[in-house]
């Protein structure tokens, strides 16, 4: 059976050594760099190369995040950092430009990849093409089902999300924040704007509520499914939490996977962190409380209900909460405020709270300070046998669990006061910072003296000695990997549409709403080169009953990296996505594609350096800001109006058109609300049409064309670009 690894993250030092304490086999952190987490406080080389240290005394793996979007300015930092971070001990790096990883392991076969979640390997034609670029494990993305899971197993290590946060959108295909306030989710600095409150157009979801908001992921006792389908690494998100819920999460799963009772534990998760009570999420099906409309963030644990007596607030609780802890109060099953632990009554507590309470509020508990005291007071030690040799006119020896370390100066004689056992046993007792569980043997041959300082200083050399004998690594020289591109002038137009039909244009993207019947009419009398629009998440069942659709087409455009095997497998060209996040010149020399669209947070000046005869720059149209891989409307089929286009509304009154189309199963893409326009005169043109549906913009000359042409406009990230 393969080694199963808990990986837990680690925003910073104290959540990384909590999760080494809990007992995880392995924890992710970001560099000050490069990091899908820029809020979080990450690590620079020497902490990285501290911890390394730590982590490997216990066998624990250190993966290095470096998921972000690379621009071209950037490549020789980005390729630098991933050296130094694989220097200073790192046992793998984590990327999501699958290409930059590529020639990373070319140049450096040493380092170890994992290709990132914001990947979006979600069946085996992206496995199949990690592997064949370098990369030693695949992180899948959390909307990859069981079966799919089991298919990538087979081909290369895989890991899978079982707790935390999830995205509402398809990860690496988010441009909401990016869009809507200039921080961009793909650089790390996602504002989550998901996480607001929205209604739509839709009987039953007109009131504001927290529409997009997902519950957090608890696998539970589902983990056996994903060891059953080979999965072989379970991640824990959040490295923007607290130390608390990483060593909670950790000691939870660890009881879980051996079998112990694991009820304690899952409450003590539930207290550090619960949003939405828990999801199974999508790789066992969408359940019913796979979107936390009514509340958005931390929940905690029930504790019991309100009873007003005396103008007091006393909950009628069984738990043992104290000074400090702190509640929810839901009313209706929505949050109303938050309240304080006051003092014990009778069958509970008072709780100290600024709004009026009713009888029958809920409270759950959401800090507890003895618990949070508990889980972060525990160590991990390693027992260590130490052996003490000091002899008159030799240099003096110290082994620690048979790692030997001789002294750096020969021992003289006493004239007063000879060393003794006790002297040596009370000073080797003393471990500084290190996690070491010591039984000390000591043996003095004649009447030794050292100085106290000496000693010392031979027992930290000897301790770190043998602390650093565990990190082993192969070390590689930085070389520059400088790459670019000689700008070239493409005039052709290519156009996503829904309906092909009537449109003149260089290339023709097909975006059906129906993969399972796609009516020929669509596109039969297209007269430039037809290709079929491949959405970032499909299924290897879904591609394999796809197969014959792609047939009467020249290629297939495609938002993911499976596309690659997709056209290979077909013989069919490929049209590259912007789903690709294509922002850099070594990145663009590495993919083999027919035509390539770059990256639609690139400004146009950013855009221009890469331009080349196959490259395109989404020029004006509708701007996709996420894909939902699951329904909004809680599967509510029987009632469900299936309309093709839905709008989602919010608090500040802006209307994103909802894309509604089928795969297997409903699918949803939410449009931002305005359109966008851009000067783009040396790149190809590519024009998105796929909600406002209109091949008119083909026949437009320019950005005063395409202000006409639309009541709301913006002209996106082609001036001012992203953070």
């Amino acid at each position: 059976m393969k080694e199963i690894e808990i990986l837990a993250p680690a925003g910073n030092e104290q959540c990384a050594y909590a999760a080494i304490n809990a007992g995880a086999n392995a924890i992710y952190l970001g560099l000050t760099s490069f990091s899908a987490r820029a809020a979080a406080q990450n690590f620079d080389y020497e902490s990285l190369n501290k911890l390394c240290m730590y982590a490997s005394f216990f066998n624990v793996k250190v993966y290095v995040a470096l998921n972000t979007l690379i621009k071209d300015e950037q490549v020789e930092q980005f390729i630098l950092s991933a050296v130094e971070a694989h220097n200073a001990g790192a046992s793998a790096l984590i990327l999501q430009d699958m290409y930059l990883g590529a020639a990373i392991k070319q140049r450096y076969p040493q380092i170890t990849l994992h290709l990132s979640t914001q990947a979006g390997a979600c069946n085996k034609y992206s496995a199949i093409l990690a592997k064949n670029y370098g990369f030693s494990r695949v992180i899948a993305a959390r909307e990859t089902s069981l079966k799919d899971l089991n298919e990538i197993s087979k081909i290369i290590e895989c890991e899978a999300f079982v707790q935390g946060a999830l995205c509402t959108c398809f990860s690496g295909q988010c441009y909401f924040s990016s869009f809507v306030g200039g921080n961009s989710g793909n650089r790390g600095r996602c504002k989550q704007p998901c996480r607001k409150k929205y209604c739509w157009d839709r009987a039953g979801y007109e009131d504001k509520a927290y529409r997009l908001s997902l519950s957090d992921l608890c696998v539970g006792d589902y983990i056996k499914k994903y060891i059953d389908a080979g999965v072989t690494s379970f991640k824990i998100e959040g490295r923007l939490r607290r130390p608390e819920y990483v060593a909670a999460a950790v000691e939870y799963y660890v009881k879980l996977l051996k079998g112990n009772d694991d009820s304690v534990a899952l409450s003590n998760l539930k207290r550090t962190f619960n949003r939405g009570n828990y999801t199974k999420g999508l790789a066992f099906g969408q359940d019913k409380s796979f979107i936390s409309a009514s509340v958005q963030g931390h929940i905690g644990e029930y504790a019991g209900n309100v009873f007003v007596e005396n103008g007091k607030f006393i909950c009628k609780s069984q738990l043992a909460c104290g000074k400090g802890d702190a509640f929810k109060i839901l009313r209706g099953g929505k949050e109303l405020c938050g309240a304080i632990f006051e003092e014990k009554a009778r069958g509970g507590f008072i709780l100290n709270c600024k709004t009026r309470l009713k009888n029958g509020d809920k409270a759950f508990l959401t800090t507890d300070c003895a618990l949070n005291s508990t889980l972060l007071s525990r160590k991990r030690l390693k027992e260590c046998k130490v052996d003490v040799i000091m002899a008159v006119n030799e240099l003096p020896k110290v082994s620690v669990n048979e790692v030997e370390y001789f002294g750096e100066n020969i021992l003289g004689e006493a004239k007063t006061h000879p060393l003794t056992q006790d002297d040596v046993i009370k000073c080797f007792n003393k471990t500084d910072v290190y996690p070491f569980d010591v039984n000390i043997s000591c043996k003095i041959v004649g009447d030794v003296f050292i100085a106290a300082s000496q000693l010392n200083d031979l027992r930290r050399k000897a301790y770190f000695n043998y602390f650093s004998s565990f990190l082993k690594v192969d070390k590689v020289r930085y070389s520059n990997v400088k790459t670019t591109v000689t700008p070239c002038q493409n005039s052709k137009k290519a156009i996503i549409l829904p309906d092909l039909s009537g449109v003149s244009a260089d290339i023709g993207i097909l975006k059906p709403y129906d993969y399972k019947n796609i009516d020929q009419n669509l596109y039969k009398n297209f007269k430039g080169e037809k290709f079929l629009y491949l959405p970032a998440y499909l299924s290897g069942d879904e591609i394999q009953n796809l197969l014959t659709n792609i047939q009467p087409f020249d290629g297939v455009y495609c938002e993911g990296y499976y596309g690659e095997e997709i056209a290979k497998l077909t013989g069919k060209k490929l049209f590259v996505g912007t789903g690709f996040n294509v922002a850099n010149a070594l990145t663009l020399s590495k993919i083999k594609a027919d035509y390539i669209a770059l990256s639609k947070e690139l400004t146009i000046s950013e855009a221009k350096k890469l331009s080349a005869k196959n490259t395109f720059y989404l020029t004006a149209g509708d701007v996709k800001l996420m894909d939902l891989i699951y329904c909004p409307f809680e599967k509510t089929c029987s009632k469900c109006n299936k309309k093709e286009l839905y709008k989602l509304t919010d608090e500040d009154g802006r209307n994103f058109t909802v894309r509604r189309y089928k795969t297997s199963a409903c699918r949803f893409e939410v449009y931002n609300c305005a359109n966008l326009i851009s000067d783009n005169t040396y790149l190809g043109k590519l024009y998105d049409c796929s909600v406002s549906n209109s091949n008119k913009i083909i026949l437009a000359d320019g950005i005063e064309d395409y202000k006409k042409m639309y009541k709301n406009y913006t002209r996106g990230h082609s001036v001012n670009g992203i953070l």
